[in-house]
C-alpha cells in the first residue's frame, strides 16, 4: 500500500511539473511569436467594403434594420475599386513608420475580397472591380518590409446557416454546399468559416490574423482550441487577436484608451472619425493633435496603436485621412528614437506625463503634452543624469538636483530648465534625459532622515 501510495504521488509530481513544463514552453513559444509585435508601435486599420458606396456603417446597418439586406448588398454594383493601388498605400504606410497592416478580408457582412471558391459573395464574382484586392495588397505589404494582418469576421450575416436578427432572403444560391445537405447547418457553417481561413492561410500565409464577432457563438461553438491549432500548424509564426475566445495571443482594446496600462501585448484600435468605413458624411475627424497624443500615450504604456482608415469604393484614401497619416508620420520621423527603440515608460508618480524608456535602460524620454512653466520635475531617478535635450532640436537643457538625501538613498527632485519657444514641438515634444547607467528607480515611500550628512 504504501508502495502504490509513493507511486501515485511521484506519478502526481511528474504530471504537475510536466504540466508547468509545457506552460513554460508554451509561454516561451508566444514570446519568440510575438517579438516583432511588440515592437511594432504602429499598425494600419483598413476597413474596405461595400459600405464605402453609400457611405453607411459595415455590416451593422444590416443588423439595426437601417437598411435591407437587398440594398445593402446592391451597393456592390458600384463597388469598382479602378483606382486601386495597394503599392502606394505600403509605400505611404511604410513612410509614416508603419510596421504592420490589416485589412478586411470578410467583414460580418460575409462579402470577401479575395477569390474564394466557397463563396459567390465575392468582389469578384458580384462588384464591377472583377479581381481578387487581397492578392496585390499582401504584395505590396511584403515588397516594402510590412507584416501582414487579415481581418476575418467569424460570424457572416449572409450565410443562410447562420442565424441573424433581421429579414434576410435565402442566399443559399451564393454558398454552394455540395455533398453538405446530411450535415447539421451549424457543422456545415464551421466547415465553411474555417475553409475559407484555410484559403487565407494557403494563398497569403498572413503574420497575424486579426478576428472578429467571436462573441456571437461560446468558444465551444467555434471549436477555437481547434482553429487556433490549424492555425498554428499552417504558419507556427502566426500570432491572433484577443477575439478568439480565450485563444488569442494578445489583448485589443478599441476607440476608448485604456486608462490603466494592460498586462502583456496589447495594441490599441481607433477610428479617425466616428466610422471605421469610409462615410463621407461623417466629419467629426480626430484633430492631429488628439492622434499624436493618443499614439504616444499607447506606446508610453507599452502597446500599439492601429490607427484605421476606410477607403473609398474606388481604393484611394480620403484627403482628410490621408492629411492624419502624413502628419503623425512627421511627428514620428522627428522624434525615432523616442519611439522604435523604446519600452513602456517609469511608473506613476515619476512623471506626470507619459514617459518611455530606451531599450539599454540608459535614457528617459519625457512626453509634453503642454508647454511647461517655470520648470520641468522628474522624481525617483537614483542614476547620474550626463545630458538633457529636446529631440528635434539642438537645444540641450541645463539641470540641477536637490532635496532628497542621497546618503540614505533617497533621491531628490531633478529640474529641468524650461525649452526655447522654437525647441516645442506644436504637437508633442519628447525631452531625453541620458543617464550614467542603467535606470535604478526609488521606490519607497519616505522615511525620516535619521542621520545626517
Amino acid at each position: 500500500m504504501i508502495n502504490k501510495l509513493k507511486f501515485k504521488f511521484f506519478i502526481f509530481i511528474i504530471l504537475i511539473f510536466s504540466g508547468i513544463a509545457s506552460a513554460q514552453t508554451k509561454n516561451i513559444e508566444s514570446d519568440i511569436r510575438l517579438d516583432w509585435f511588440k515592437n511594432a508601435k504602429l499598425g494600419i486599420f483598413i476597413h474596405w467594403g461595400y459600405y464605402g458606396v453609400n457611405g453607411i456603417t459595415e455590416s451593422w446597418s444590416m443588423y439595426h434594420k437601417k437598411v435591407s439586406y437587398q440594398d445593402y448588398m446592391q451597393q456592390g454594383e458600384k463597388f469598382a475599386a479602378n483606382k486601386y493601388n495597394p503599392e502606394e498605400w505600403a509605400e505611404l504606410f511604410k513612410k509614416i513608420g508603419a510596421q504592420y497592416v490589416v485589412m478586411t478580408t470578410k467583414h460580418h457582412d460575409g462579402v470577401a475580397l479575395w477569390d474564394t471558391k466557397l463563396s459567390h459573395l465575392n468582389v469578384v464574382d458580384k462588384t464591377p472591380a472583377k479581381r481578387d484586392l487581397v492578392t496585390p495588397y499582401v504584395k505590396a505589404l511584403r515588397e516594402n518590409g510590412l507584416k501582414v494582418g487579415l481581418y476575418y469576421s467569424l460570424c457572416d450575416w449572409s450565410h443562410p446557416d447562420y442565424d441573424v436578427v433581421f429579414p434576410r432572403p435565402n442566399t443559399k444560391k451564393d454558398y454552394p454546399q455540395k455533398g453538405q445537405k446530411k450535415m447539421a447547418s451549424w457543422e456545415r457553417f464551421v466547415l465553411f468559416y474555417q475553409g475559407q481561413l484555410r484559403e487565407l492561410s494557403s494563398q497569403f500565409n498572413p503574420d497575424l490574423y486579426w478576428f472578429d464577432g467571436d462573441w456571437e457563438k461560446s468558444e465551444e461553438q467555434w471549436r477555437s482550441k481547434a482553429l487556433k491549432d490549424s492555425l498554428l500548424n499552417w504558419n507556427p509564426n502566426i500570432i491572433v487577436n484577443s477575439r478568439l475566445n480565450q485563444y488569442g495571443d494578445y489583448k485589443t482594446p478599441e476607440q476608448g484608451i485604456p486608462v490603466v496600462r494592460p498586462d502583456g501585448p496589447w495594441e490599441f484600435c481607433m477610428t479617425m472619425n466616428d466610422n471605421w468605413g469610409y462615410y463621407p458624411s461623417d466629419t467629426n475627424y480626430k484633430p492631429i493633435s488628439q492622434i499624436i497624443r493618443t499614439f504616444v500615450e499607447v506606446i508610453s504604456n507599452g502597446g500599439n496603436l492601429l490607427l484605421n482608415i476606410g477607403p473609398k469604393p474606388d481604393g484611394t484614401i480620403a484627403k482628410e485621412q490621408k492629411e492624419r497619416l502624413e502628419s503623425l508620420g512627421l511627428w514620428i520621423n522627428k522624434h525615432q528614437p523616442a519611439v522604435f527603440e523604446t519600452t513602456a515608460g517609469l511608473p506613476y508618480g515619476h512623471f506626470y506625463g507619459p514617459t518611455l524608456v530606451s531599450k539599454d535602460r540608459k535614457k528617459i524620454y519625457l512626453c509634453l503634452f503642454d508647454d511647461p512653466k517655470n520648470y520641468i520635475q522628474l522624481k525617483g531617478i537614483q542614476n547620474k543624469v550626463t545630458s538633457i535635450k529636446i529631440l528635434g532640436s539642438n537645444e540641450k537643457l541645463t539641470f540641477k538636483r536637490n532635496g532628497g538625501a542621497a546618503w540614505n538613498n533617497i533621491p531628490g527632485i531633478l529640474r529641468i530648465a524650461v525649452p526655447k519657444g522654437e525647441s516645442l514641438d506644436k504637437y508633442v515634444s519628447i525631452i531625453e534625459i541620458s543617464l550614467e547607467d542603467e535606470l535604478e528607480l526609488y521606490r519607497g515611500h519616505g522615511n525620516a532622515v535619521e542621520l545626517n550628512d
